[in-house]
Order: C-alpha cells, then sequence, then structure tokens
C-alpha cells in the first residue's frame, strides 16, 4: 500500500496517537497484505475476531475488496474508534464493528481472521477459540491466524519486552497469557478437519510472528 493510502486511512481515526499507530502498522507490518492476498479471489465475509480498531477491514476496502466485514473486539474503547473511522469512510453499508467476547461470535461463515489473539488468552481457551473459528469458515474459507509462536530465540524475547511496554501502556489490558507453540496451534485445527500451513511472517520488525493459514480439506 502506498504512503498516500496509509495517510488517507489514519486521518479516519482521531487522536495523534491513533493516527500514528496506523500509519506505522501500514508501513510496517506484513500482515495486511499477507491477509488481502489470501481473500483477494473471493466475495465472502470475512469475520475478524479480535479487530481492534478495524484496521484489517479498512485496509481491505482501501485496495478494493469490497466484502463484507465484521469485526468483535471485548475492549470497547477500540471498537468506538474503528466504529467511527468506518462511518468516516462511508462504509457503514459494508462493514460493523462490535463489542463482543470471543465466546460470543455471530453466525456468519466466510473467511476468519484472527490476528495476533491467541496470546492473549490463557493456554485452555486457545484451543476452544481455534475451534470455533474454525466453525465459522465457509467451505472455500480460510482461517487466517498470525501470532507470535514460543520458541528459544532472541526474536521471542524481543515479543515478551515489546509485550510489557503494551500492557503497562495499557493498550493491551491484562497483556499476554500464554505463547503457543506451533503444535499447540497447529492440533486443534487439525482435529477440526482442516489442513495446515505455517510459515515465519516477521516484515520489517524484530518479532518471532508467524503466519498460520488453515483450510478445510477439499
Amino acid at each position: 500500500m502506498d504512503r498516500r493510502s496509509r495517510q488517507r486511512i489514519a486521518r479516519l481515526y482521531d487522536n495523534h496517537l491513533q493516527r500514528g499507530y496506523v500509519r506505522c502498522k501500514l508501513a510496517r507490518d506484513p500482515v495486511y497484505a499477507a491477509a488481502a492476498a489470501l481473500v483477494a479471489d473471493t466475495t465472502l465475509p470475512l469475520l475478524d475476531i479480535g479487530c481492534g480498531i478495524g484496521l484489517l477491514g479498512l485496509y481491505l476496502h482501501t485496495l478494493g475488496q469490497a466484502r463484507p466485514y465484521l469485526g468483535v473486539d471485548h475492549d470497547a474503547r477500540k471498537i468506538a474508534a474503528g466504529q467511527q473511522a468506518v462511518q468516516r469512510a462511508g462504509l457503514g453499508a459494508l462493514m460493523s464493528l462490535r463489542h463482543a467476547d470471543v465466546a460470543e461470535l455471530p453466525p456468519t461463515h466466510g473467511h476468519v481472521a484472527l490476528l495476533d489473539v491467541l496470546h492473549y488468552l490463557p493456554a485452555e481457551r486457545q484451543p476452544i477459540l481455534l475451534r470455533e473459528a474454525a466453525r465459522h469458515l465457509a467451505p472455500d474459507g480460510c482461517l487466517i491466524i498470525r501470532n507470535v509462536l514460543r520458541e528459544p530465540n532472541w526474536r521471542f524475547h524481543a515479543t515478551r519486552v515489546e509485550e510489557f511496554f503494551l500492557r503497562t501502556s495499557g493498550w493491551i489490558p491484562g497483556g499476554a497469557q500464554h505463547y503457543p507453540g506451533a503444535g499447540e496451534v497447529r492440533a486443534p485445527l487439525e482435529d477440526a478437519g482442516l489442513e495446515v500451513h505455517i510459515e515465519p511472517l516477521r516484515g520489517r520488525t524484530p518479532f518471532n510472528s508467524y503466519l498460520i493459514v488453515a483450510r478445510p480439506h477439499r
């Protein structure tokens, strides 16, 4: 995405901190382009679990992917900021953001995104969410997960440092609960009948991030 498009999305948000966050995320984080590429060939709706301020949906629509988008997040402040941005963009008919817990997912089927969500849940809740996300996939849909995986390397330790500052700043109340290993993510998805592919997705960041794509067997 070019700089002008990033600036246009950032201006949809209210305060200086939010706009700076949006510009930085869109310029440095590869997950948005990766997600857009995965869903580009269909018009299936997208359920974004843990959507934050709705950035993924606005990114997709800026690229011309006019698909129905439903984002849910438990942080009411972020949902309010995202809802205001959606209205300013004139996308209220296609994009909806709701304040809801991950245990209260709406009955929609299509693509599903879980971007940087799992490690904020306790270990015992993670496989439950993964299985629930799998149930919201359409036959041609894909489950797009980006998450830090627990590994003995410097990138994982850099991630833990970043998460400490996110928690103390109040951006992520409660902070990280459990960093899963690759097997902890793969097993529930394969048990749900999905084919799973895992690869690094770090871009211009030092973090131990991976892209996990799961699809129904064809």
